[in-house]
């Protein structure tokens, strides 16, 4: 048994963070190896454990996330694991949390300010730290969370936590502009070469904080008329209008970026996964949509299935690309795996170099979805503009993060290993050429040309957006499918795995809450889910 599976989630809070050197008996000493809560932390210090570990194994690719957003489904589960949304008790947050409230007393102390750029970037983290949990289960312990001499928070509401996030980020974004402003020769500087694992400048960071920003009041958007304390379209319209006041991302250059190396491996060498490219299929969701649209970016990502091309078929016809249906259970999609009727993921691409130098960079907070979500509100009518450039713009920086252009030939080759004649005619080895395909980019752009500022138009953003996702941003493409049900996921069969066979609204609160902070628990699950900590049920986000 993991020892933090004993570690009460409202007192996750406090450990490390409560002096030890109260009075004690006996032959007991302090541990000198261990630092009181007064003690001087290295800012650097606090910082690098925060941003190293922000991002979680399952929102990195080829984790769950992928799973969960239709990118992939596992056909064999001794090797890939499940396909079913089981969410069960969600994981939590408040290490983050921990770590920057850690950060933001020593900044303040080691400083003797509020306005210095440690400050700024723990207002930053505590916003997300909150929106990570609150968007999976709710109401959660926040405004509270953290005091040593309250060892059972109360839960703030949905609304409060995002009301709360919203006002940090625009703190953050202020103390770094009137940092920059004072010097501006700090824009392009590093902020924190020891520190940050991402390596971002002041002004990059500033951006990503915008970008956030904005991420954060899109997925307020069925709020955004009924919540006027909130002043979403304004706040939105604000961002968008003052790019002085709001710096934005202006390319993939400065995306927030997670890197892999020979200690931080790719994922599918991580994971063990390497050699199992044979037990998990293209998801028919991003499949389908890209074999719609003839999107160059398939032939980058995934594979013909092997029975269209021994039966005849190019490496370029997009009718070749048939994905997996997760709806379906996995002895089944096992057989038809096994028989060549889907298509697999690139394993020369992803299999091949534990730094995952073949594959894409692993965004987390990019470019391409901040054009996106400019886009879906302008066109809501938050503020005005041209949505189709800002469309354009994010499915332009998607194709340059794949490094395609058009007329370009890229080599396809064969995804598995298999000795079965009619799916590997010609015994080619898992990695081998297996033919060529050309990017027609200008066709592309055709199939997906903006619809204009109406429904349509909105369906388009937001497929374009789920695409360009494709094993990035962690759980974006499930969170934005939960608000507006676009683009329409699988669900309905066996292969889902819950109850009723529907993909869930949300994730149970962490077992230890209900017995460790179990009055405020309970009073949650009443006011938001009639007693029960029920998956089937939207929060308030989502209602």
């Amino acid at each position: 048994m993991k020892i933090k599976s004993l570690i009460p989630f409202a007192l996750l809070l406090t450990m490390g963070m409560v002096s030890i050197t109260g009075c004690q008996k006996g032959d007991l000493i302090n541990n000198p190896n261990v630092a009181g809560s007064n003690s001087i932390v290295p800012l650097s210090l606090l910082l690098n454990h925060i941003t190293a570990t922000l991002i979680r194994s399952d929102e990195q690719p080829w984790g769950y996330s992928a799973v969960a957003n239709q990118y992939v489904v596992a056909n064999y589960s001794y090797y890939r694991g499940t396909n079913t949304y089981n969410f069960g008790n969600t994981s939590d947050s408040y290490d983050i949390l921990k770590y920057t409230l850690k950060l933001e007393q020593q900044a303040t102390s080691q400083l003797g300010n509020q306005s210095n750029k440690y400050y700024a970037l723990a207002q930053f983290f505590k916003a997300y730290s909150g929106v990570w949990l609150s968007q999976r289960v709710g109401d959660i312990p926040f405004s509270q969370a953290g005091d040593a001499n309250n060892l059972t928070p109360k839960y703030d509401t949905q609304h409060d936590v995002y009301k709360t996030a919203l006002a940090q980020l625009e703190n953050a974004n202020t103390i770094l502009g009137a940092i920059i402003t004072g010097t501006p020769s700090l824009a392009n500087t590093v902020l924190d070469a020891s520190g940050d694992i991402y390596g971002l400048t002041y002004q990059q960071w500033q951006k990503v904080i915008n970008a956030y920003h904005l991420r954060v009041l899109i997925s307020l958007s069925k709020r955004a008329t009924d919540n006027a304390d909130l002043q979403i379209p304004q706040q939105f319209a604000a961002i968008i209008g003052n790019s002085t006041k709001y710096p934005l991302l202006t390319g993939n250059s400065d995306n927030l970026v997670y890197k892999f190396n020979a200690t931080n491996r790719y994922p599918t060498f991580s994971l063990g996964l390497n050699p199992y490219n044979n037990f998990a299929n293209a998801g028919a969701t991003y499949v389908g949509i890209s074999t719609t649209t003839q999107d160059p970016r398939l032939y980058v990502t995934t594979t013909p299935a092997p029975l269209q091309i021994s039966g005849g078929k190019d490496i370029s016809d997009f009718s070749a690309y048939i994905g997996s249906d997760i709806n379906q259970a996995q002895p089944a999609l096992l057989t038809n795996s096994n028989n060549g009727l889907y298509s697999f993921n690139s394993y020369s691409r992803y299999y091949v170099s534990a730094t995952g130098a073949n594959a894409e960079p692993f965004v987390f907070i990019g470019y391409s979805e901040m054009c996106f979500n400019i886009a879906e509100g302008l066109n809501r009518g938050w503020a005005a503009g041209s949505t189709a450039t800002w469309y354009t713009n994010g499915i332009n920086a998607s194709l340059a993060l794949y490094g395609l252009t058009n007329g370009q030939t890229l080599t396809v080759t064969f995804p598995i290993s298999s000795t079965e004649v009619s799916i590997n005619p010609k015994k080619l080895k898992q990695g081998d050429a297996w033919g060529t395909a050309t990017v027609n980019i200008p066709q592309f752009i055709a199939n997906v040309a903006y619809a204009g500022d109406n429904a349509a138009g909105l369906t388009q953003i937001l497929t374009q957006k789920y695409i360009s996702m494709f094993n990035n941003s962690g759980y974006e493409a499930f969170y934005n499918f939960r608000r507006t049900g676009l683009p329409a996921f699988a669900q309905g069969g066996a292969g889902i795995g819950t109850p009723n066979n529907l993909i869930p609204r949300r994730w149970q609160y962490p077992a230890s809450e209900s017995a460790y902070n179990t009055a405020n628990y309970k009073a949650a699950l009443s006011s938001q889910f009639g007693g029960n900590d029920d998956l089937t049920k939207d929060t308030w986000l989502t209602k």
